[in-house]
């Protein structure tokens, strides 16, 4: 790299997790794993309910959705990761950096956005029961589920164009596994008050905005299970938003951490770990959850797998 401050970085160095190479090596096949585990369950979750006229339902219609961003999620950055590993580079282009960080707002913010929608539909289902197939229609589904998308991508925009005019100095080290914006933005030569701005307007707009709606859900949906007379009917009104609520524990736990962990201590280190469990350790879990906690995603799965062992035992 030229010696002194540059208006224009061709690439960045993204320093991951260690410098020994058994180390990295065991990473490698941890992630890789991970990743494979993350990138088939999500898959599974999406051929399943697109494969059963039962799961044709809002509910698992905005979870196909959920599936999909999650394996774009991890697809934005584990990809990239694992190649640097297998190389032994740690570089990034210019280019390479701001797509990982316009797709990593993209798709986390809509995650976001999506359990949002899924809390709401939640919300439908359990406190107006005789009204859910007038409220939760196709057209209004659609809506949520695009309006999710664009919201996403403009939020994400913003993001990502403000980072456009700043210029970066000649240290490019990323003490990161990928380019992650509040890291990226200590490496600029220049004022970042706006960007920061930004990042707060942002975060506020699709980050505690929908949460307070999944919280004003819940609360709704706990009172209205409360009021339900009958044990068993009390039991069936919670299991049908269990899956959802673990998730959003999940996701809003580990995330939170991180944010947490990036105020509390400026160790990058600690940062790191704590964006591996939001970034891609949830990913791969909500899968098992849905899953485990469904039946009838379970019954979806066990009649798919088995069709697709057939059809490539036959294609064989």
């Amino acid at each position: 790299m030229k010696s002194g401050n540059q208006t224009h970085a061709s690439e960045f160095l993204l320093l991951g997790f260690s410098e020994k190479s058994e180390i990295q090596f065991m990473l490698f096949g941890l992630f890789l794993s991970i990743y494979l585990v993350s990138f088939t369950g999500n898959l599974l979750i999406i051929l399943a309910i697109c494969s059963d006229s039962r799961l044709h339902t809002p509910m698992y219609f905005f979870l196909a959705n959920l599936s999909f961003a999650d394996i774009c999620f991890t697809s934005t950055t584990v990809p990239k990761m694992l190649v640097n590993i297998q190389t032994q580079s740690k570089t990034i282009t210019y280019e390479g950096c701001l797509s990982q960080i316009f797709f990593f707002f993209v798709f986390g913010c809509l995650d976001n956005l999506l359990l949002t929608v899924m809390a709401y539909d939640r919300f439908v289902a359990i406190c107006h029961p005789l009204h859910y197939s007038l409220i939760m229609n196709p057209q209004l589904c659609g809506l949520l589920a695009l309006g999710s998308w664009c919201i996403s991508v403009m939020g994400s925009l913003l993001e990502t164009l403000t980072l456009l005019r700043l210029p970066f100095c000649t240290n490019m080290e990323i003490s990161h596994f990928f380019c992650d914006l509040p890291e990226v933005l200590k490496l600029a030569c220049s004022d970042t008050l706006i960007n920061n701005i930004v990042v707060y307007f942002v975060t506020i707009v699709l980050g505690v905005f929908p949460l307070s709606g999944i919280l004003f859900s819940y609360s709704q949906i706990f009172s209205s299970i409360l009021r339900i007379s009958s044990t068993a009917d009390k039991y069936k009104a919670f299991s049908t938003c269990g899956s959802h609520l673990s998730v959003v524990c999940l996701f809003y736990g580990t995330s939170l951490g991180d944010y947490l962990s990036s105020a509390a201590t400026t160790s990058s280190r600690t940062s790191l770990v704590a964006s591996v469990m939001y970034a891609i350790v949830t990913p791969m879990l909500n899968p098992f959850i849905y899953s485990l906690r469904n039946g009838d995603m379970k019954g979806a799965l066990g009649r798919l797998v088995p069709l697709s062992i057939r059809t490539i035992t036959g294609l064989s």
